[in-house]
This record gives structure tokens, C-alpha cells and sequence, in this order.
């Protein structure tokens, strides 16, 4: 009961999630709708419907512009492998080699930001649409048109209807971490992706010879937003905790209820609600969403029983299990070095944020502290999905757990000075107190002894006892003393060796 509350209850300003999630709905609504008055078949119908849910899930560029961009370009990756999977349908050895190489390539692709991402996912999404719906080459005109279709919808939707991005712009994501060759985490985990997925593929394909592609979508999903090998493991667990979950819903709800075209259409566009009011809070709820709706769409296909429900719990294990070996073997990207990294990234922003915002105060007008504060929110979601492995409730160290916890209580201290700090800039009345350039050089100090790792940052505490009471002054002042005291106390966690509190690979 308290997960359940903690995901209805979770944080929603603006009511963005909400709308989105409803705007999704609508998209796809319209997608399936427009497909049915074209004539085109069920199977058809049911590609629209993902295609479009695809288009608004995965196209997270940080300006509307761009996102148009790339929705405009998903056809350039999605008809060809459409076309290639359709092609290949009856040459199981080449389909195979086929769909391994356009994985590769999606994770590759990845380095190229939002862009590559989404481009990259739709592109492996067509693939597998082509074996969920058992796809022939001469459905593939028609396949062609419910794509489009989906794709004009979802953008009328999205850009014209409901333009919530223009109101409220998306935060940028997070550059990848940076790196040449196989030091870059993407090529890496091309190459684990691509050896996890030809594994759960052949596994696969023992278990069921209709079915073995759940597998390699397993796989897949495991490793999209993952950058080590800690939170792919999390990931894997929390797949199959939703696959699970979700299966039991399906033989609760979706064989029941038998196919019937009007039910199983109003609990698809619930499920496709909560595929997208879960997603940025709890990816087992919203396995649970997606597995749920793959049951009622078998419904509607009229292939639905018990064994094929208990069959995607295995085929679910089995790409867990893939996953978990390869990004354990293969290529291994050190859970502590991706720890280490995004917090380093995290605190080099909360420096900018601070001289930014000094200086705006400072009288000089081209200095902007809000494009830093907005990026450091970025980076702190991406900060807690790394430590997401170190405070899972399963985690066996419970040290490690506890200074991890710290180290998040500290940064969200530290978001929060910064906000206080870059709500006062702002204030074209707020005043410039003559102390904030001797708080703002302790921050600057702060930052550099944590991320240099030189020793500097514990004689800190003495220059604040120096400076007499840290909540006394302008309001910029105290929030800027604050941020000292709240980087000088992270000494203690980040220093720690990484072996006594990070996964040590």
C-alpha cells in the first residue's frame, strides 16, 4: 500500500505529468481512430496505436523545435526496418542477425543525445512490432500507412492541439559522459546489449518458437536509461517485479474479459495513462501498465490464454537474467566511476550556479544563473538513478546504503540553497551584500576540494566559524553560507573509499 501511495502521491508541479499522461491518451486515440476510418485492419490498427505512443514517449529533445525535428525524422529509421523485418519474416537465421545489428546500432546511437535515443528506440520498436503482430510482407503497404497515420496524429496532437512543451519547456537531458572508443559508456553497452540480446534470443527461441522475441525486448528496455552496471541490475529486478505483477492483473482482467473490442480499448488507453504517469517515478508500475495492455491487445488478437501469460513471465527472466550477466562480464562499466562522474557534473553546476548568480547580483546583467539551476536539476535525477543500485531496499550493504542516502539528502540541500540563491538574483530589487564574493569563493573552494579529491575541503569548517552566524545577513548571503556548510559536510561521504560504501566492480 505504501508504493501505491507513494506513486499516486508523488511530487507533479504543474500538473505536467498528469497532462502529458492525458495528452497521450488522446494522441493515441486519435492514431487507432483515423487508422479504423482508413480501413486499414487490426493489425494495422494495433501498429498505429503503438507507433503513436512511441512518438510521444521516447521524443524528449529540450525545445519544441527539436522535438519536431525528430519526430519528422522517425520514419527515415522506422521504414526500413520495418521493411526489413517484414522481409526477413521467413528467413528466421537473417531476421535474427538483422534485428542484432539494428541493436547495436539504436544503443550506439545513443551518444548523439535525445535524438540518437529516440531515433534508436523506434527504430528497435519496429522490429519487435513486426514479430508481436507476426507481420508479412504484404501487409507492409498497409503497415506503412498506419505508421504515418500515427505519426501525423501523435504531432498534431503534440505540437498543434495540446503544445504543453511551449508552456512548460522539458528539462534538457544530461550530455552522456564523456569518453573515446570502448572508455565510452554507449559503445560499451552497445556491445553488452548486443551479446545479451543474441543470448536471450537463442534462449528465447527455446522456449517458444512464436513467442521467443519478449526475451530481447527484455533486454532492451533493461538497458534503455541505464549507465552502469548497478542500475542495470536494479533495472532487471524492477522488470520482472512489474512483468510479475502485471501477468497476474492480465489473469485477473484481460482473459475474462475475452477480447471484447470496446473494454479492452477503454482499459488500453488506462494502461497507456499509466505508462506515462509512471514512467518518470516507477518503472515496475509501468511495466506493470505495459504488460498489462500487451495481454489485452493479445485479447483483441484472439491468441490470449494462461500459458501464454506464464510464458512471458520466463521469457521476462530469461532477458533479465541476459542482461544481468552481460553487463557483468562483458565490457563491465564501473558502478563507482558512473557514481563519481555525474556527482562531480552535479557539483561543477552548483559552482555555476553560484558565480552566475553573484555576478547577476553584482549589477552585471548578461549573467543568467537559471540555465545552471535548470541543469542541475537534470543532473540530480540522474545522480539518483546512479545511486538508485546503493539505496535499494534489497541492497545487502547497509553502509554503503547509508552514505549514499547522505550524499542524496545533501545534493537536494544543496538544489535547494541553489534555488533560494537564483530566485534572489532574480529579484531586480535584491540587493548585493559585500560578503557574498568571500561565501561565493568558499563555494568555489567547496566545489574544487570535492571534485579535485586534494584534501582541501575539511578546513572549511573553519572559515565558517570565522565568518560569525550563517543565517545572518541578506537573504543571497544566507543561502550562499548555506551551500558552503552543505558542500563541506559532503566531505566526509565522498571521501569515503569507494569499496566501503559504492558497488565496487
Amino acid at each position: 500500500m505504501a508504493a501505491v501511495h507513494k506513486y499516486f502521491m508523488a511530487p507533479d508541479p504543474g500538473r505536467v505529468r498528469l497532462r502529458v499522461s492525458l495528452r497521450a491518451v488522446l494522441g493515441i486515440a486519435l492514431a487507432v481512430a483515423l487508422a479504423e476510418l482508413s480501413g486499414l485492419s487490426l493489425v494495422a490498427s494495433i501498429t498505429a496505436g503503438l507507433a503513436a505512443l512511441l512518438a510521444l514517449f521516447t521524443v524528449a529533445d529540450p525545445s519544441v523545435r527539436r522535438q519536431a525535428v525528430t519526430t519528422a525524422l522517425l520514419p527515415t529509421v522506422g521504414f526500413p526496418v520495418l521493411a526489413l523485418a517484414t522481409l526477413l519474416h521467413g528467413a528466421p537465421a537473417l531476421r535474427d542477425a538483422a534485428w542484432l545489428l539494428v541493436i547495436f546500432a539504436g544503443v550506439y546511437a545513443r551518444r548523439w543525445g535525445p535524438r540518437g535515443h529516440a531515433l534508436g528506440i523506434f527504430a528497435f520498436m519496429q522490429f519487435f512490432v513486426t514479430q508481436f503482430l507476426h507481420a508479412l510482407p504484404a501487409q507492409l503497404p498497409e503497415l506503412y500507412a498506419a505508421t504515418g497515420i500515427a505519426l501525423g496524429a501523435a504531432a498534431a496532437v503534440r505540437f498543434v492541439l495540446w503544445p504543453i512543451e511551449r508552456r512548460v519547456p522539458p528539462p534538457a537531458a544530461p550530455a552522456p559522459l564523456p569518453g573515446t572508443g570502448l572508455a565510452r559508456a554507449t559503445t560499451r553497452q552497445a556491445v553488452q546489449v548486443a551479446v545479451a540480446s543474441g543470448a536471450a534470443l537463442v534462449i528465447g527461441q527455446v522456449l517458444s518458437e512464436q513467442r521467443w522475441y519478449w526475451a530481447v525486448g527484455t533486454v532492451w528496455w533493461i538497458f534503455v536509461n541505464t549507465a552502469s552496471r548497478g542500475e542495470t541490475l536494479v533495472r532487471g529486478f524492477r522488470r520482472v517485479l512489474g512483468t510479475v505483477t502485471g501477468i497476474a492483473a492480465g489473469f485477473l482482467v484481460a482473459i475474462p474479459l475475452g477480447g471484447a473490442p470496446v473494454a479492452t480499448a477503454l482499459l488500453v488507453a488506462v494502461c497507456v495513462f499509466g505508462i506515462f504517469y509512471a514512467a518518470p517515478v516507477s518503472y515496475s508500475w509501468m511495466i506493470l501498465a505495459v504488460t498489462v495492455m500487451a495481454s489485452l491487445l493479445y485479447g483483441l488478437l484472439g491468441v490470449l490464454d494462461g500459458a501464454l501469460l506464464l510464458l512471458r513471465v520466463s521469457e521476462t527472466v530469461v532477458g533479465a537474467v541476459c542482461a544481468g550477466l552481460a553487463v557483468t562480464l562483458v565490457l563491465p562499466v564501473r558502478t563507482h566511476t558512473t557514481n563519481d562522474a555525474w556527482i562531480q557534473r552535479a557539483l561543477l553546476c552548483v559552482r555555476s550556479a553560484t558565480s552566475a548568480s553573484v555576478r547577476r547580483l553584482a549589477g552585471e546583467e548578461a549573467a543568467d544563473p537559471t540555465p545552471h539551476a535548470a541543469e542541475l536539476e537534470a543532473l540530480l535525477g540522474r545522480v539518483r538513478l546512479s545511486l538508485a543500485p546503493l539505496v535499494h531496499p534489497l541492497t545487502p550493504f547497509l553502509g554503503r546504503k547509508q552514505r549514499a542516502r547522505q550524499v542524496l539528502v545533501l545534493l537536494d540541500e544543496a538544489a535547494a540553497e541553489v534555488r533560494g540563491l537564483v530566485a534572489v538574483a532574480a529579484d531586480p530589487d535584491a540587493s548585493h551584500d559585500a560578503r557574498l564574493a568571500a561565501a561565493c569563493w568558499r563555494v568555489e573552494a567547496a566545489v574544487e576540494a570535492l571534485t579535485s579529491r586534494e584534501g582541501a575541503a575539511m578546513e572549511l569548517e573553519g572559515h565558517l566559524r570565522a565568518d560569525g552566524e550563517a543565517h545572518a545577513g541578506a537573504p543571497a548571503l544566507v543561502h550562499a553560507r548555506g551551500l558552503a556548510r552543505v558542500l563541506t559536510e559532503l566531505d566526509a561521504p565522498l571521501r569515503t573509499p569507494p569499496g566501503a560504501w559504492m558497488v565496487r566492480s
